[in-house]
């Protein structure tokens, strides 16, 4: 809030004072050089003619730089030179009152470019603008090189050491295999597989065994019936096609 209000009063006191340094200057202009440097000579001041030329040009060109707000603080020290030279050379010697040709009026001309060349004229004028401007842009820039410095460190960083993170084997991390490797056990897989099914392929299916048949076409459980017959024991009845 502070700010604002100092900005909106240098922007009054910059239009007020730069228009009365340009009403003046823009006087001297019209009455002409000539009879300026010719007052200047009457009141005894040296170089009467470079005087009245600087004077002229001062007040014209920093009147309206006072007023656009436009290289406040250079203006400014133009025209307090000016006036210092002034109330020295001119009005010091007539007193305070302008009415006798005092120094009342350079007076307070000049404490207002002191002013202006010690704070400078505000943010309202185009001094405030360019600025804000350059700094946004310096801003911007230093943003870019930050970020840009950042992605260069994020590339160039490192790859982390495993073996400093885990000194020892047992907390190592495990490694993960290689696509080659894990090719090449699934091929190795089927080639088993492959020759297992070919092995199976190749082995005849296991055949029942016959029934062991004696001499004489009796067969291991007939020669048991026979047995039985002859010991006087009980024959088992046979099963159905036997």
């Amino acid at each position: 809030m502070k700010r604002v209000v100092f900005d909106i009063a240098a922007l009054i006191a910059r239009v007020v004072i730069g228009v009365i340094f340009l009403a003046h200057g823009l006087q001297k202009w019209q009455a002409g050089l000539g009879a300026t440097s010719g007052m200047f000579a009457e009141s005894g001041v040296p170089m009467p003619q470079l005087a009245a030329a600087f004077v002229t040009v001062a007040e014209t060109v920093g009147g309206i730089l006072l007023i656009l707000g436009l290289l406040v603080r250079p203006a400014a020290l133009v025209l307090l030179i000016g006036m210092i030279g002034a109330a020295v050379f001119v009005h010091a010697p007539n007193g305070i009152f302008v009415q006798e040709g005092g120094w009342e009026l350079v007076g307070a001309l000049g404490a207002a470019s002191l002013l202006f060349l010690a704070l400078g004229g505000g943010r309202f004028g185009l001094d405030g603008i360019l600025g804000a401007v350059y700094r946004r842009r310096a801003e911007r820039r230093a943003a870019e090189r930050d970020a840009a410095a950042g992605a260069t460190t994020t590339v160039d960083r490192p790859a982390p050491d495993t073996k400093a993170a885990y000194p020892d084997e047992r907390h190592s991390v495990p490694r993960q295999p290689a696509e080659h490797e894990r090719t090449q056990a699934a091929d190795y897989d089927r080639t088993q597989a492959s020759e297992y099914d070919r092995t199976q392929a190749a082995e005849p299916a296991e055949r029942p065994h016959p029934a062991e048949h004696r001499p004489g076409g009796l067969s291991e459980e007939d020669m048991r019936d026979v047995d039985a017959v002859v010991n006087d024991q009980p024959t088992r009845p046979k099963p159905p096609n036997r």
